[in-house]
């Protein structure tokens, strides 16, 4: 089978379920609607239907990697079961093209009876390879594995992490030409993982597609060509691994949706007019500008965030909007908005947040990222103990300052601010996140590579 470029089709693909309250209501649904569709009756069911997946469409081209992302329960792994093929679906059509590898269960396919090295034959064989063609490649998967003279000793013997070392070290070494990995690199220390993904480069330089499920958002937007949003068994939106990850921490942080009429009611109770005097506070996140600078900052803060210069119209925007970040500016050594950052010299950003309705403790979070969307840097008024307990009364503005020393390498880079808080039960309600809402340019960099300035100094010397 060959269908031009796509290594895997899916065309509305379905699961259904069918769950039972008690062992008893199974046996009778293996009873009774036989009795009824005997006696000519509407037989009676005994199970209610749960749809583990609902009409999901995609395509994988060869050669490219499709990170998919969801919550716990959204279909994932019953996805990547019915593309391994060890799961059929309700409904819908499967096309696949090529030899696949799949990581799907820790110890999945291994004989707990065997020894390392039986059962890198056993899956060896069970991906079509011949003895011959895997004895070829034991030096290659043994020395991947690492996992020394526990080869020879019976794998329910094993640590979780060895588990993983020798199952993805059999899958990888053997060249397939679609591999799929759920969650399983999750259990490797970073060492290991390190090596994984550096064999997930080469693999995909060599035209092989790769399916990967993970929670750590990092690992999609930095190895994925593509990415995938899962909820509720239904495909939300297929795209740039970037986009996809501001989708999928949508859903992760964001409120109940039981929680959208209150929040359109409190929405629709905002005046402004009734607001009255605002009473405007002034907070510090980080180091401070010096005092005497604090109020001429706070002063610039008289516009509307869109309109000011680098401000990103493609940001992601999202919060139940009881509290709105307003307002943004930002200077360096004196100049306003520069166009280019000049390394080693601090910049100073300040905020002004408008509160509609009161809130307890609000947090506020600053994150840098690069374009590709790795976060480089990421802190919040909460984890540096800055005190905002007074602030938020219905009606109020909040002027917040940061103060960042640009040790980031030249290139351009993304500013994700936002403003939140935590409920009773400790679940964090957003208010107001905008990531990548501000763009920012370092300017040449001549004492270093790569992303960061870590201040290393080397000293030499000679007899």
């Amino acid at each position: 089978m060959s269908f031009d470029n796509v290594a895997i089709k899916i065309e509305k693909i379905s699961k259904c379920y069918q769950v039972y309250e008690s062992p008893t209501r199974r046996l009778k649904e293996f009873i009774f609607p036989r009795l009824d569709h005997y006696l000519g009756k509407t037989p009676r069911i005994y199970h209610e239907d749960f749809w583990a997946l609902k009409d999901v469409s995609f395509e994988l081209p060869r050669g490219q990697t499709l990170g998919i992302v969801g919550r716990n329960g959204s279909g994932k792994s019953t996805l990547l079961q019915i593309i391994a093929g060890t799961l059929s679906p309700t409904g819908g059509n499967v096309q696949v093209d090529g030899r696949v590898a799949a990581l799907l269960e820790l110890g999945a396919g291994f004989n707990n009876d065997f020894s390392g090295r039986e059962n890198v034959y056993l899956n060896a064989s069970l991906l079509g390879l011949s003895r011959e063609a895997t004895d070829d490649k034991l030096d290659d998967i043994l020395s991947f594995a690492d996992i020394g003279r526990f080869i020879d000793s019976p794998v329910r013997s094993y640590s979780s992490g060895m588990l993983v070392r020798l199952a993805f070290a059999v899958q990888a070494q053997i060249d397939p030409e679609i591999l799929i990995v759920d969650e399983a690199l999750a259990v490797g220390d970073a060492k290991f993982q390190a090596k994984c993904f550096a064999r997930l480069k080469k693999l995909k330089q060599n035209g092989t597609s790769i399916l990967f499920v993970s929670h750590a958002t990092e690992q999609i937007v930095t190895h994925c060509d593509r990415a995938m949003l899962l909820d509720g068994g239904e495909m939300q939106a297929l795209g740039a691994p970037r986009d996809i990850v501001n989708r999928y921490l949508d859903i992760l942080f964001g409120k109940k949706k039981s929680l959208n009429t209150e929040r359109a009611e409190i929405a629709s109770q905002i005046d402004f007019a009734a607001a009255g005097e605002k009473n405007r506070a002034e907070r510090e996140l980080g180091n401070a500008p010096d005092g005497d600078n604090l109020p001429s900052i706070v002063s610039q803060l008289n516009s509307v965030f869109s309109e000011r210069p680098n401000y990103n119209p493609s940001e992601y925007r999202w919060g139940d909007g009881t509290v709105e970040i307003v307002d943004f500016y930002f200077e360096q050594e004196g100049g306003s908005f520069p166009s280019n950052l000049t390394p080693q010299s601090d910049v100073v950003f300040a905020f002004r947040v408008l509160f509609h309705q009161r809130i307890v403790r609000p947090i506020f979070g600053f994150a840098v990222k690069t374009k590709e969307g790795v976060t480089i840097y990421n802190t919040n008024s909460e984890w540096q103990a800055v005190e905002l307990a007074d602030m938020g009364q219905k009606g109020t503005e909040a002027f917040i300052s940061v103060r960042m020393a640009t040790r980031l390498f030249e290139g351009d880079y993304f500013i994700s601010v936002g403003i939140s808080s935590s409920s009773i039960e400790g679940e964090i309600i957003p208010h107001d996140r905008r990531y990548d809402s501000i763009h920012l340019a370092v300017g040449s960099v001549k004492s270093f590579t790569g992303l960061a300035d870590l201040n290393a100094r080397i000293k030499i010397e000679t007899e």
